[in-house]
């Protein structure tokens, strides 16, 4: 039999430490104890629903049938139609699987099968409960059975334990969900070819090959900083993916290090990464007096240099952003000076005109700061010459191309 006291006080610890509510947990309780029955002593297509009660341990039972009219109910034709299209393999489900009442999209009651199990036709209802009308519940009790104190208490048992479990499981869900998009440190567990699993306390986060920065190496027990990028609900726990590459982990590394950037004062408002190489970003002031390169850079170059550190080496350029778009897109090939930059707004084109001596500044090796200005600004940017000769070209998905792209 069940021990009520031990039971209701298990109630109450569940109810507290996990935040689950005793009636959700009882309403669970009750569904296992119906679906119990039902397969005990029941048949497979009856409605069963129990009532648990606590005080006592005692569980009753009863039996639904909904109440049908002729317009509720599939006319053999109907029926007939809908075999051959099951045997056509147009339909899957299995007819005995449903009969509940259900509405289309206009609340149109959609036509059933008729099944004694768990439908009664109005005019029989009616003999046994005046003023019922179609649509609604017919309940009759069960008998309960001498030997079910047993099953209700090893079910009870059951689907507490198993509330517990889902809400661990909801519990850390909920907690790392909140945190998706933010910042997060782990230990490394354990290395699986490519894939690196970190500790991240109540949970094991996966950090994929394809977010780890090139080049990167890590070692079992070593701390690092990463990027919760998506959180996903999975039937053993939540399946965390973390990222090192993501151009959004510069920015909450600045948001730790800058605190204009924490209040709000300064905004990054973009940024283009190529990780374990070099990262350009674009910042904003929304306060008089307060220069935003200055306050990412930090005095000495202290800030910056502590976000470079946590990325391995990774170079930063830090350019002032501008509504002026010629401004912006000179500010974007530092540190190379342009002498002349022109528009074309519909085309998303800026053709950007520096000395002899800043081309390979401009272009940077292999193309990567051109490359770079044209992710951050979204515009193609041509590098051209003083002679107007165009040395190289970059599109804002990344694509570069012409005969000055291996300049150093």
């Amino acid at each position: 039999m069940l021990d009520l006291k031990n039971f209701n006080a298990a109630l109450d610890q569940l109810a507290t430490d996990k935040g689950i509510p005793k009636d959700k947990i009882l309403e669970t309780i009750e569904m296992a104890l119906a679906a119990a029955y039902k397969r005990d002593y029941g048949e497979k297509t009856q409605i069963v629903r129990a009532k648990f009660d606590p005080a006592t341990g005692k569980a009753d039972f009863w039996q639904v049938k909904i109440v049908l009219d002729d317009s509720m109910v599939k006319s053999e034709e109907e029926i007939a139609e809908e075999e051959a299209a099951r045997a056509a393999g147009k339909i899957t489900e299995n007819p005995l699987d449903g009969g509940n009442l259900t509405a289309d999209e206009e609340g149109v009651i959609k036509k059933v099968r008729f099944n004694p199990d768990r439908h009664i036709m109005i005019n029989e209802a009616k003999k046994i409960q005046k003023g019922i009308k179609p649509g609604d519940e017919l309940i009759s009790p069960l008998e309960t059975k001498d030997d079910y104190g047993r099953i209700a208490a090893q079910t009870a048992k059951q689907v507490i334990l198993q509330r517990i479990r889902e809400a661990e499981r909801d519990s850390v869900f909920d907690e790392f969900k909140e945190k998706e998009g933010g910042l997060i440190s782990g230990i490394v567990q354990r290395i699986e070819g490519r894939t690196v699993f970190l500790d991240l306390g109540r949970a094991i986060g996966v950090l994929p090959a394809d977010e780890q920065v090139r080049g990167e190496r890590y070692r079992a027990g070593e701390r690092i900083k990463t990027l919760l990028l998506a959180v996903e609900k999975n039937p053993r726990g939540p399946g965390i993916f973390l990222s090192r590459s993501h151009p959004r982990l510069v920015s909450r590394l600045f948001e730790i290090e800058v605190p204009e950037i924490a209040s709000g004062a300064v905004e990054i408002k973009n940024i283009a990464r190529e990780a374990g190489s070099r990262t350009k970003i674009a910042v904003e002031s929304h306060q008089e007096g307060i220069d935003p390169v200055g306050s990412c850079v930090g005095q000495k170059g202290v800030r910056v240099t502590t976000v470079i550190a946590e990325l391995g080496g990774e170079k930063i350029d830090i350019v002032p952003w501008s509504e002026d778009k010629e401004k912006f897109i000179s500010s974007s090939v530092s540190p190379a000076k342009t002498l002349d930059v022109e528009i074309d707004e519909v085309r998303r084109h800026a053709k950007v005109t520096v000395a002899e001596d800043q081309l390979s500044l401009a272009i940077g090796k292999g193309g990567q700061n051109v490359r770079l200005a044209a992710k951050l600004t979204g515009f193609k940017i041509d590098i051209r010459s003083r002679s107007g000769e165009t040395v190289a070209e970059a599109t804002s998905e990344g694509e570069v191309s012409g005969d000055g792209i291996a300049a150093e």
